[in-house]
Formats: structure tokens, sequence, C-alpha cells
């Protein structure tokens, strides 16, 4: 079911070129590409911590954003942004890289733990809840011994790349469908999706 009223995405990530491509910085890809589909551009914003993009979507007010605060405040942004733009939770949709999906998979939930992601852990203890919808990207786990700080700073390898640019694609369509259908009727479309093509 819709909610009214203004929605905010986020994408997860550090900023800089020095972490651009990497693993952990999959949210805001598909932030970038979602910008660019809705034909709006980024900002910077320092009264919210975060480069801002702002569009309508199925006749919804949209604001788009990728905290500049690096990965593990992200909830220092996230606050400011719901503060000032007066969203609702349930308005609130997170997008992510998880450790725990394959390369290619995208998962949409309502709620939820962080997995141990730094960024969500950030967000949920500043919001002071679990309740609000986020979008998993697969970024797969070391095949070798590495430090999963390390790994989620490198980048994807040419084999993996083919499936992960296809989970950016599915993550740009899955935002687009919860902005118009609500996230019950997205989980339907997309996770069975995302099943099915893994």
């Amino acid at each position: 079911m819709r909610s009214f009223g203004t929605k905010l995405i986020v994408g997860l990530g550090n900023p800089g070129l020095t972490y651009a491509g990497t693993r952990h910085n999959i949210g805001f890809s598909v932030l970038k590409s979602l910008a660019g589909s809705l034909k709006t551009n980024f900002k910077r914003d320092s009264s919210v911590s975060s480069l801002v993009a702002k569009s309508q979507a199925a006749d919804a007010d949209l604001i788009l954003a990728l905290p500049q605060t690096y990965m593990n405040l992200s909830g220092i942004a996230v606050k400011a942004l719901i503060k000032k733009f007066k969203i609702d939770l349930e308005n609130l949709l997170v997008v992510c890289d998880d450790l725990d999906l394959d390369p290619g998979r995208i998962k949409i939930r309502p709620q939820g733990s962080s997995a141990g992601q730094r960024g969500m852990d950030s967000i949920i203890e500043h919001l002071g809840t679990r309740e609000f919808a986020r979008i998993r990207i697969g970024i797969g786990r070391p095949k070798n011994p590495q430090d999963a700080a390390e790994y989620v700073l490198s980048g994807f390898s040419r084999q993996e790349k083919a499936a992960v640019s296809r989970a950016q694609e599915n993550a740009v369509n899955c935002c687009l469908s919860w902005i118009e259908n609500g996230t019950a009727q997205t989980m339907n479309l997309f996770n069975v999706k995302s099943e099915e093509t893994s």
C-alpha cells in the first residue's frame, strides 16, 4: 500500500574518488543511476552532511541522498535528512551492500537488523529503530582469507561485473517500484525475481 508524504531514498557509501566503484559504495552507485533515470542532479547540502537531489515520481515528492559522513557515521546524515525534510519512517528507504548475498542478488525488506553493515548500524543507532525499509545488494564474501573491512573496500572482479551491473539495474527498478507501490508489493516482485536470477 502506498503511503503519502515526501519519500527519502538514501544510498550508503564513502565519499571521495578513493572509494568510487568499491563494493561498499554500491549504494552510491545505485542512487546515481536512479538520479540519472529521474533526470535530476545531486547538490551538496552541508546542513544534512549529504549530496541531495530532488525529484518527483509516481506523484510523490522525492529526496535522494548520498551521506558524506563516511559509512560508519551514516546515521548522523540520515537523522538530519529526516528532520529537515519531515520524513515519516514509512517513507524512508536505505540502499546498501550486503556480504551475505551473492553478487547479482538484491533483497528488499520492510525492517530488520543491520546484519553487521556499519552504515546500517549507525542509522539504527541514531534513529532508535530498525523499522524502515532497506534494499540490500549482494557483494559476496571473500573466497580467500581476507579481512572483511579490506574486502568491502575492494573493487569487483571482471567475472562479477556483469552480475553486479544487472543487480544495480534491478535495484533502481526496485526503488521506482517502492516509490509507486510500497514495500510489500515490491518485495513480491523483486525478491522472487532476485531468487530466480541468482
